[in-house]
C-alpha cells in the first residue's frame, strides 16, 4: 500500500505527527474525510491538501512514456487543443467502457476536476513527466505558444508550493 495522506503531509511538514494522529482519531469518530478535517482544525491549505493527495495516487498509478501508448484520434479529439493545454491532460484511448487519461501528477488535481465534469467517472489517469506531456500535446493536439505557456505556468505553480519544477 502507498503513503496514507497523513504521512505525505508531514514529511512536507505541513502538519506534525501529532496533529495526524489528533486528525485520524477525529476522522474515526465524525467519519469525516482526512483532508476536511486537517483544513478546518490546522490551516493546512487546498493547495497543500491536493499535491500531497497527487503524490499519494502518483504511488498508486502507472506511469507511462506516451511516445509508445497507442493513441486514438477520435479520442484525442474528444477536448479541444486549448483544453487538453489548459487542464494539462490528454485523452489516450478507450480501454473498454472507461477512458485512458494522461496527465503529469502536478496537474493530476486539475486534470482529474476537469474530466470528471467532462467525460464523467469512467476515467482512469496514467502519468508521465511534465516533459512528455507537453511532447505529446504538441504532437496530438498543437496549440501555437502553449508549449511556452505551459512551461512558465509550471515553474510559477511548483514556486508556490515551494517545490522544484518537474
Amino acid at each position: 500500500m502507498g503513503k496514507r495522506l497523513g504521512e505525505i503531509l508531514a514529511q512536507r511538514g505541513y502538519m506534525t505527527i501529532s496533529q495526524v494522529e489528533e486528525v485520524l482519531l477525529e476522522q474515526a469518530k465524525s467519519k469525516r474525510p482526512f483532508g476536511e478535517i486537517a483544513e478546518q482544525r490546522f490551516e493546512v491549505t487546498p493547495q497543500q491538501l491536493e499535491s500531497a493527495w497527487a503524490e499519494q495516487y502518483a504511488d498508486l498509478t502507472a506511469s507511462v512514456d506516451p511516445r509508445t501508448e497507442r493513441v486514438e484520434p477520435d479520442v484525442v479529439s474528444s477536448v479541444s487543443a486549448r483544453q487538453a493545454w489548459q487542464f494539462g491532460l490528454l485523452p489516450l484511448r478507450r480501454d473498454g467502457r472507461e477512458l485512458l487519461v494522461l496527465t503529469t501528477q502536478q496537474h493530476l488535481p486539475r486534470a482529474l476536476r476537469f474530466a470528471y465534469r467532462h467525460f464523467g467517472p469512467s476515467c482512469y489517469f496514467v502519468l508521465c513527466s511534465a516533459e512528455r506531456l507537453t511532447e505529446a500535446l504538441e504532437k496530438h493536439r498543437p496549440l501555437q505558444g502553449a508549449s511556452e505557456l505551459f512551461s512558465s505556468i509550471e515553474r510559477t505553480r511548483a514556486a508556490a508550493l515551494g517545490e522544484s519544477p518537474a
